[in-house]
């Protein structure tokens, strides 16, 4: 059922016995719902409370990890928790948002609101996006006995049965119309992941990108066939990854002496292209699902060869691509200025989430200089370190015109699946609104820097 606000209904019990009350029965019958898009989340949880019902999971960001960490294999978590070195990258993720206040205006008229924003040219619901995570069966590998508890799979990752992984993360996305981002090492191929996409959009047209390390000169072939595949699954831009050309330092990966990609986890874009498994067979003599392992090697060679890179090197993929192109991983506004003069479509202010190097200042902290300095020639982006309503509020203030959303995600699946994913972020979206209409604001278009006050403290990590 469809909700009268454009949204599926809300899905947030597993207790069948009792009357479920959805959203669109909420907004057909209360008028503030009617005027209401992402928040109405909050009153169906309320009157589904009348019933005794539940949400899935704990509606508070800062559970949600424990969540995740309460069913979750070790070193799995660990693995989406993990950062480079000490974990100062970060912590100064957290720290950055922390500094920043927000002031708000009453008396405002802002009944009606919208948090709708364009971007590239297309018309999104919301200003937030699904950041391209790897991996994603690693964190939701389970299955369903006969007494319908849940219960891991230790098995070869490609080959889990009822695991919600990248295609359970792009269902979620489809329902609430959020643009997804592939990563290049997704556990499931381009095309699984677009068709679960459309099979909750309602027939709206669902947005979706391909998330790729900087392709190489050395293959071009490879390259060109994935952008082929791509382009026919409906990917309508591509996001270059510019901090990792080789893998980082992160310690609680090497304790646990884990890399999910040579469990044969993160292969499915390579494995399941024809002409990088033409190629391993002429090079090997057997099909690349013969040995996990090796194909796992060929697939990293192929992806990180360890070369250094130029701008200019961005002319071929122009040639190769009609679609658009954004750069993932600019925290210095002269490398915005060289990536606009390359040619880009858009820049996403990252650090990686603090996965790939230590040390550094908090992404938040490059955002403004960025946007300054080439937020009227580009569309500029953020990412790293969004756990709240307000965290997106503060992006956008300070120059953002939308924001991704990686970890909280990866966390709602690996402690419910899909469903975990999708409350997630209802929670999220319901949080920005209802933040926003407290504090003033009618359009998310409409956040300024001088909304904003700056303070200097540092706070510990419990707090964070």
């Amino acid at each position: 059922m469809e909700s009268t606000n454009g949204h599926s209904d809300v899905n947030i019990v597993s207790d069948r016995t009792k009357t479920i009350i959805s959203t669109s029965e909420i907004s057909q019958t209360d008028a503030r719902s009617q005027r209401k898009t992402f928040s109405a989340y909050q009153r169906t949880i309320y009157i589904n409370g009348t019933q005794g019902i539940l949400p899935p999971l704990t509606t508070n960001p800062n559970g949600w990890e424990a969540a995740a960490k309460a069913v979750m294999d070790p070193r799995d978590f660990d693995y989406a928790k993990g950062g480079a070195g000490a974990g100062e990258t970060i912590r100064k993720n957290r720290e950055t948002f922390h500094k920043w206040s927000i002031i708000p205006r009453m008396v405002r008229g802002n009944t009606v609101r919208s948090l709708k924003v364009t971007i590239l040219g297309q018309e999104w619901p919301s200003p937030v996006a699904i950041a391209p995570i790897g991996v994603n069966k690693i964190f939701h590998p389970y299955e369903t006995n006969s007494n319908n508890v849940k219960t891991m799979y230790f098995t070869t990752v490609l080959t889990l049965p009822n695991s919600d992984g990248e295609s359970g993360v792009a269902r979620a996305a489809g329902t609430l119309r959020i643009p997804y981002v592939l990563s290049t090492f997704a556990s499931e191929s381009p095309e699984a992941v677009a068709e679960a996409q459309d099979s909750t959009s309602n027939g709206e047209p669902a947005i979706r990108w391909l998330q790729l390390y900087w392709p190489q000169s050395v293959d071009q072939d490879i390259t060109r066939s994935i952008l082929r595949r791509a382009k026919d699954a409906g990917y309508t831009a591509l996001v270059i990854t510019l901090d990792i050309f080789s893998m980082s330092w992160r310690p609680l990966d090497l304790d646990n002496a884990y890399l999910p990609l040579y469990k044969g986890a993160s292969t499915a874009l390579g494995f399941t292209d024809p002409v990088f498994s033409r190629k391993f067979r002429e090079k090997f003599g057997h099909e690349v699902d013969e040995d996990v392992l090796k194909g796992a090697l060929e697939w990293e060679n192929t992806i990180f060869p360890d070369m250094a890179h130029s701008w200019h090197e961005l002319e071929w993929l122009r040639k190769e691509w009609d679609g658009k192109i954004l750069v993932k991983g600019i925290q210095h506004p002269a490398d915005a200025e060289l990536a606009v003069q390359a040619g880009v479509d858009g820049i996403i202010v990252s650090n990686h989430g603090g996965r790939q190097y230590d040390g550094a200042q908090g992404s938040l902290e490059a955002l403004r200089e960025v946007a300054l300095a080439v937020g009227d020639r580009t569309e500029v982006l953020f990412d790293s370190g969004i756990r709240t309503g307000a965290d997106i509020t503060k992006a956008l203030a300070l120059g953002a015109k939308a924001v991704f959303v990686g970890r909280p995600v990866v966390y709602g699946l690996g402690a419910r699946g899909q469903e975990g994913a999708l409350h997630v972020l209802r929670c999220l979206l319901a949080d920005l609104e209802i933040n926003l209409a407290i504090t003033g604001v009618r359009n998310v278009t409409d956040l300024r820097l001088d909304m904003l006050r700056k303070s200097e403290f540092t706070t510990t990590a419990a707090e964070l």
